[in-house]
């Protein structure tokens, strides 16, 4: 059977669904963002144990993410007044501020445009879901987790360097790279550039097309 209310799950590499909603810091839309990066992260519910660890985390590591030019969003299908509540009962009870704003979704217009109510949960719970939006509002990155898992925020500041590191250097990254670590340079466009690169005792070569550099040593475009 066809849905006719059907809307399409964003994709990556194209214009981030734009919103213009209320948050616990007053409105916000994805134009306030433009310039720097953006995570946007929904939860199930206010008041939940799993959710609550995740807003913690993302409260200590929001210094972090500033550091690297990102601002956090959350969002729930709650009430601004249930988000108020929420987060002075994490004040309370776990001496921790949430210093960034979560979106009031009771509309679930945001939640439908990132596709965060996915088939099979509730009608009025978001999974957990996460997007990376570059700072020309392009989406980069979705992670979804299910609601009876929390997520690494440690993991979502990796990927976030690792993202940044990419489009700076214009290399790839390896599994689990961290800072430091070596890339993956652009395969040789030519044979004698691939020739002239396996000869080359600053690139880590297992072959022509993979090739491995650290960044401090310069990177070519080739």
């Amino acid at each position: 059977m066809t849905n006719e209310n059907h809307v399409p799950m964003p994709r990556l590499n194209e214009p981030a669904p734009d919103f213009d909603t209320m948050t616990t810091h007053g409105p916000k839309k994805l134009a306030d963002y433009k310039g720097r990066w953006l995570i946007l992260f929904s939860h199930p519910s206010d008041f939940t144990p799993v959710c609550t660890t995740e807003f913690i985390a993302f409260a200590k590591a929001h210094s972090d993410f500033q550091a690297l030019d990102c601002d956090l969003l959350g969002l729930s299908i709650d009430s601004v007044f249930s988000h108020l509540a929420w987060v002075a009962n994490i004040k309370e009870k776990f001496g921790v501020d949430i210093p960034f704003p979560i979106i009031d979704d009771l509309s679930m217009n945001v939640a439908h445009a990132y596709g965060m109510i996915q088939p099979g949960a509730s009608d009025t719970s978001a999974v957990r879901t996460t997007f990376f939006i570059d700072p020309d509002a392009v989406l980069r990155a979705m992670v979804f987790y299910p609601m009876s898992n929390g997520r690494s925020v440690q993991e979502f500041l990796r990927l976030l360097k690792a993202m940044q590191t990419s489009d700076q250097h214009k290399v790839a990254t390896p599994e689990s790279w961290m800072p430091g670590g070596k890339v993956i340079v652009p395969p040789p466009k030519t044979s004698e550039t691939a020739r002239e690169r396996m000869a080359d005792a600053s690139y880590e070569c297992a072959d022509w097309y993979f090739c491995m550099k650290t960044l401090n040593d310069g990177l070519d475009s080739q």
